[in-house]
Parts: C-alpha cells; sequence; structure tokens
C-alpha cells in the first residue's frame, strides 16, 4: 500500500476572539509507524500534504476554513508550500528550523507569493527577528511556558499590522480568557468542550424540554407517527430537513421536495439523528458553532466505530454517546446532574457520567483521536478489536456528515 494511502489525519480547531472558527491545525499519523510519534518530520508533513489534498480531500477536514501544516527545514528550503493553495494554507514553521540565509531567503519568495507563515511553539530569540519581520502568525504553546515567560516573550516581538498571536493548548475557559487579556487574536484548543460551570445554576425548564426529546426519539419504543405533524408547521424546521435531505450526503436519483417523501426516504435511523442535531443545536444557542460539529463528528464517528469492532453494539445507542458526550459543555453543567435528568441506557450514561462501561472505550478512543494522541488512539482501538487501517475512513466520514448538516459560518 501506498505511502500516502498509509496516512490518517485529525484536526484540531483554532478560534478567534469571538469563538468562530478561523482554522484547523491538521495532525498527522501514519500507519505503518504503528501510531508512534517517531517519525522524521520530512515524510510527515509529505504525507498530510498528499492525503489531505489529493486523497482525503481538503473541505471533508476543514470544511473551508484555514489549514495550518508544519513544514520542516528541508521542505521550506525546497519551496514545497509553493505546491499548495495560499488562501487556505497556513505554514507552520517548526520551532526545530534554523534561520539560515537560505531558509529567510526561501521565505521571502513565499510570503511575496501570497503564503501565511505561521512560527509554531515560538520562544524568543534575537535570531529568530528575520523570520518573526516574515510571519503572520505566532504561536505560543501554554503548556511548554508559564504566562510570565510568554508575556516576556510578547514584549519583545515589535507590534504591526498583519502580525497576530496564537495562544495554543488552550484547554479551559479560564485559560481563554486569561489568552484574551494578554492581546492574543487567535486560540487553539479544547477549552470550547468544557462546560462554564456557574455555582446554583439550573438546567432550564426549556434546555430541559429539548435535552428529553433528544433522549426519546433515541428511544427504541418512540412513536414516529406524529413526527410529520410536528415537523410540518415549522417552517424553519422544514427547511433544514429539506435542505439536509437534498445534501451530497445523500445520493438520490430526484430532488425530494415534502416532508413525507424525506421522512420516508430518510428511514427511521436517520430520522432519530436529524432530530437529534436540530435539537442540540436550539440547545446550543449563544455557544461555538464548533461545540455542534464536534458532537456530529464524535455521534458519526462512534456510530461507524461500532460498525467495525468485532464485538458489534447498538449503531443508535453509540451514536447517542458521541452525541450527548459534550452536554455538560453545551448547558453548562455537571455531567452527572444532565444525565439523572435524562432517559438514556444505563451504558451511555455509565460511559458519559462515570467514564466506565462496556462504551467508555470508544469514547475514549473518539477523544483521543481529536487531539491525536496515536499511541492511546492503536491501544484502544487493538481492545476493541477495531481495524487501525479503517480508523482514517470512519473520521472522514464522520467530519464530511458533520459538514453536511452543520456548514461553516
Amino acid at each position: 500500500m501506498n505511502e500516502i494511502m498509509d496516512a490518517y489525519v485529525a484536526r484540531q480547531p483554532i478560534f478567534n476572539r469571538r469563538k468562530k472558527i478561523f482554522g484547523y491545525e491538521l495532525l498527522f499519523r501514519d500507519a505503518t509507524a504503528r501510531f508512534s510519534p517517531e517519525i522524521d518530520g520530512d515524510t510527515a508533513t509529505s504525507t498530510v500534504l498528499g492525503n489531505t489534498f489529493f486523497n482525503i480531500g481538503i473541505d471533508a477536514l476543514s470544511g473551508g476554513k484555514k489549514s495550518f501544516i508544519n513544514f520542516t527545514e528541508n521542505l521550506l528550503v525546497k519551496k514545497i508550500p509553493l505546491l499548495l493553495p495560499t488562501g487556505e494554507t497556513v505554514i507552520e514553521i517548526l520551532e526545530t528550523v534554523r534561520p539560515t540565509p537560505e531558509l529567510i531567503a526561501a521565505c521571502q519568495e513565499m510570503v511575496k507569493k501570497g503564503c501565511t507563515l505561521a512560527l509554531d511553539d515560538f520562544a524568543y530569540t534575537p535570531e529568530l527577528k528575520p523570520l518573526i519581520d516574515l510571519a503572520h502568525i505566532i504561536k505560543f504553546d501554554f503548556r511548554l511556558s508559564s504566562t510570565d515567560q510568554i508575556a516576556s516573550y510578547l514584549e519583545q516581538i515589535p507590534r504591526r499590522n498583519g502580525l497576530n498571536m496564537l495562544a495554543e493548548k488552550i484547554e479551559t475557559y479560564q485559560e481563554f480568557e486569561q489568552a484574551k487579556a494578554m492581546g492574543f487574536d487567535y486560540f487553539q484548543g479544547f477549552f470550547f468542550c468544557k462546560p462554564q460551570l456557574v455555582k446554583g445554576k439550573q438546567i432550564a425548564a426549556a434546555q430541559l424540554n429539548l435535552l428529553q426529546i433528544m433522549a426519546a426519539v433515541n428511544r427504541a419504543d418512540f412513536d414516529f407517527s406524529t413526527l410529520e405533524k410536528l415537523i410540518a408547521p415549522d417552517v424553519s424546521l422544514s427547511y433544514k430537513l429539506l435542505k439536509y435531505i437534498n445534501s451530497a450526503f445523500f445520493a438520490k436519483a430526484r430532488q425530494i421536495t415534502s416532508i413525507q417523501q424525506a421522512l420516508v426516504y430518510m428511514g427511521e435511523a436517520e430520522i432519530r439523528r436529524f432530530v437529534s442535531l436540530i435539537a442540540m443545536s436550539n440547545l446550543a444557542k449563544g455557544k461555538p458553532d464548533e461545540l455542534i460539529r464536534v458532537s456530529c463528528i464524535r455521534g458519526k464517528f462512534c456510530e461507524l466505530l461500532g460498525a467495525l469492532a468485532d464485538q458489534r453494539c447498538d449503531p443508535g445507542e453509540l451514536f447517542t454517546l458521541g452525541m450527548f458526550s459534550l452536554i455538560d459543555a453545551i448547558v453548562d453543567q455537571p455531567m452527572a446532574r444532565v444525565m439523572k435528568e435524562l432517559p438514556l441506557s444505563e451504558s451511555i450514561k455509565n460511559a458519559l457520567s462515570d467514564r466506565r462501561g462496556e462504551l467508555i472505550g470508544y469514547l475514549a478512543l473518539v477523544e483521543n483521536y481529536e487531539k491525536g494522541l496515536w499511541a492511546l488512539v492503536g491501544r484502544l482501538a487493538e481492545a476493541l478489536k477495531i481495524p487501525s487501517d479503517h480508523l482514517e475512513e470512519a473520521y472522514r466520514k464522520a467530519c464530511a456528515w458533520a459538514n453536511t448538516f452543520s456548514e461553516p459560518e
């Protein structure tokens, strides 16, 4: 099997100050390395490029947003980034790159031709000034450096128009607010997946109603006979349903124009998903759009993993597991409290509330895949008896499905 087909790519979101998606960093995993990160940078980047732009398709992963890709010194000197669409790609210069005259000249040419440069895992030294002068984005890792160190580095960088600062590995809302106060423009990490807990806050009645609709529609004994009557009078819901069923995700010989046609065509399982997604979207108003997108990806990814596993699980249950895995962040409540309010299966409640039980392995695999923790992904896939060479396809399908429902802003 060739190298491009053996490469897997995950993504991590990058937000602006309004918590809107600016882009995604693409993370590489090589199948031949058995999930080991010990692979040379040239091979890693080359395989990301091949997989992302030619095999997987950039839209499935980035949804029309910027794609941040790491480049080694060797690939930069060879001007490999010039092969990529400049409007869609951000060239990340690794912290190990030396600012040699040859490298600076290559970067100057790339900038003149419209490329966007980012300095990765930045720690200030005077030798980096030529690259700082060329950079559009400078990334600071909040796990590698303390806030005092980062503040010191920021003081040594002359601010100018066209230069933006990116805070990386932001894991909580407190860190997000702190980085904003420090003057950062972009933020990378999974802080948006965490609840903003407020002492004494209760789940609102409207939120609880939507939660119960989501839980009820995923029950095996749910009555679908009245569903058309519920959907048809709601213009917004009807529009979303028809747009969804006529999207590229569904292969159809002709366009579907009525609610009844849509419900018949979709079938019970897909209707459950659609109603869940609509309820989730209404529930998450005021939250980052990426929160819904990741919930969608997790739901579909969990469902697809279940089909690949040696021991088959109910696909509807796995979809619900993934969809509800971020419900604490959506309603800003502890997961245990949310689970008490919902008529979900004990298997789902055990996985989400107590991190145990027969389904937790699927959720853990999805979470670690998102973060690019490939060694853990490999062990979890092996434990679940999921063929590792099918993971990328399942993730890509989940991303494409989520993009169909939640189009980029």
